[in-house]
């Protein structure tokens, strides 16, 4: 399974420690930053790691700032892809089973080390069984609506 990682430099110290733990286990990671302490702004990171769930160069996702919020709020965006923020192993359990997320969102202010690893493992080891799927499907719908009619607004009124 490849998985694209992503954090902020709130997260570089705990994106390191999942990349050598996934790694450990022999999954294929595409490591999009950040890859130093200096001061990187979540989006970016995030609109990266959500291009490539949707662009399918990756299985799943999993992105990391100071909360979670911000990398979950800024993958959210972006069209076709689901990111749930979790920080225990139900609710990392229940994003893929319940919702199918692509990506997993944590906080490295919010969470140990050992948690992390925990939630990850749970995230990971989980496929998504369409238990939910009217409920899923509705989102995906909406979504399309949205995406449609803000495109018929841009055709229409030039801007």
């Amino acid at each position: 399974m490849k998985i694209a990682l992503g954090g902020d430099n709130n997260a570089f110290k705990l994106k390191g420690i999942i990349k050598e733990h996934l790694e450990n286990q022999g999954f294929d990671i595409d490591d999009y930053g950040c890859h130093s302490e200096d001061a990187v702004d979540y989006p970016d990171v995030a609109y990266e790691v959500a291009q490539a769930i949707s662009e399918e160069k990756a299985d799943r996702g999993i992105l990391i700032c100071g909360t979670g919020i911000g990398v979950s709020i800024a993958a959210n965006k972006y069209p076709g892809v689901r990111a749930a923020l979790a920080h225990d192993v139900y609710s990392a359990e229940r994003a893929q089973l319940s919702n199918n997320a692509q990506i997993l969102t944590m906080g490295a202010q919010i969470v140990g080390d050992q948690v992390a690893k925990k939630v990850v493992d749970a995230y990971l080891n989980v496929e998504w069984a369409e238990g939910s799927k009217r409920k899923v499907d509705k989102i995906i719908e909406q979504e399309k609506q949205f995406v449609s009619e803000n495109l018929q607004d841009v055709v229409t009124k030039g801007c």
